[in-house]
């Protein structure tokens, strides 16, 4: 349960930390929207009208590791202030069994980013590192953040999948078939 809590703080911060983001269930997601740079990550959707434009997001190492330190690095550009009043709902599965699905108030959250609300129009940038721990349970997770402004508009939807090996090898990224 704490790799669910720490891989959920880093997909939040990764998330977060591209700018911002209605579904309770983690959805297959279309190969053509791969987030920029080294990550996981997949756009649940075309973002298209997404009201963040994500312009990278790296993760290093990639995939993460066991015991490592995962540092993520993310720039984006929103095309709207975003306000009091945002959410994130974040879901994270072991498999087929949801082992975390929680609702964030993303003002909130940000304020760990070294950011507040309301956050202004234009480019965001941000580093964060987070610690995994060294026990991570071997099998595959996959984790979605939406985030919704206050008018329930998409800020953005995220989701990746990775998978840790038995005996603490190094992840894998799982690639979804659609």
């Amino acid at each position: 349960m704490k790799f669910a809590t720490v891989a959920a703080t880093a997909f939040l911060a990764s998330s977060v930390s591209a700018g911002l983001f209605s579904t309770n269930s983690v959805s297959i997601y279309d190969d053509n929207f791969p987030v920029p740079g080294e990550n996981p990550l997949k756009h649940c959707q075309d973002p298209a009208e997404d009201v963040l434009d994500v312009i990278s997001v790296d993760l290093n190492p990639n995939p993460p590791r066991p015991g490592a330190s995962l540092d993520i690095v993310a720039t984006g550009y929103l095309k709207k202030d975003v306000e009091d009043g945002a959410k994130i709902h974040l879901q994270v599965k072991y498999g087929l069994i949801t082992i975390v699905r929680m609702t964030r108030d993303l003002c909130e959250d940000v304020k760990n980013l070294e950011l507040e609300c309301p956050l202004k129009k234009g480019e965001l940038k941000l580093a964060k590192s987070v610690d995994l721990p060294k026990e991570i349970p071997p099998g595959k997770y996959t984790v979605q953040a939406d985030v919704l402004s206050k008018d329930e508009e998409t800020i953005t939807c995220l989701t990746a999948q990775v998978e840790f090996k038995r005996g603490g090898a190094d992840a894998t990224l799982v690639k979804q078939d659609v």
